[in-house]
């Protein structure tokens, strides 16, 4: 993968680990700052349920941070488009179903790492 790809996975994975530590650890403390809209006596009410939640943003992180390690550049590709996919389909369907916010926080990177790993590929 190019450096450009390699950048923006990383990237994306990173706010992915954020979104992890702030669902699963600062739930109660952080994100009602983070999470203005969403009504403060609920914040500890779904702590287990957030925490879930960062579970799961964990092994998106995860899987983009696995797909920079894998030495076969076709195989990183693939693992690659795997998870910027997931990542942008939850964009999409938080977009949706919550705020447009997340799709411009998730979506965008996603789409821009999606757009470079698939011109490397020669795809686009």
């Amino acid at each position: 993968m190019n450096l450009i790809s390699q950048i923006i996975i990383a990237f994306v994975a990173l706010l992915h680990f954020y979104f992890l530590w702030l669902e699963m650890f600062a739930w109660t403390t952080k994100a009602p700052k983070v999470f203005r809209n969403f009504p403060k006596d609920l914040f500890g009410k779904t702590k287990t349920m957030a925490a879930n939640q960062g579970l799961y943003n964990g092994f998106l992180a995860a899987g983009l941070l696995w797909s920079l390690t894998i030495k076969n550049p076709i195989w990183s590709q693939k693992i690659a488009i795997f998870f910027l996919s997931c990542v942008l389909i939850a964009g999409i369907y938080g977009a949706i179903s919550v705020s447009k916010k997340i799709f411009y926080v998730q979506g965008i990177p996603a789409i821009l790492g999606l757009i470079s790993v698939l011109f490397l590929k020669g795809l686009l």
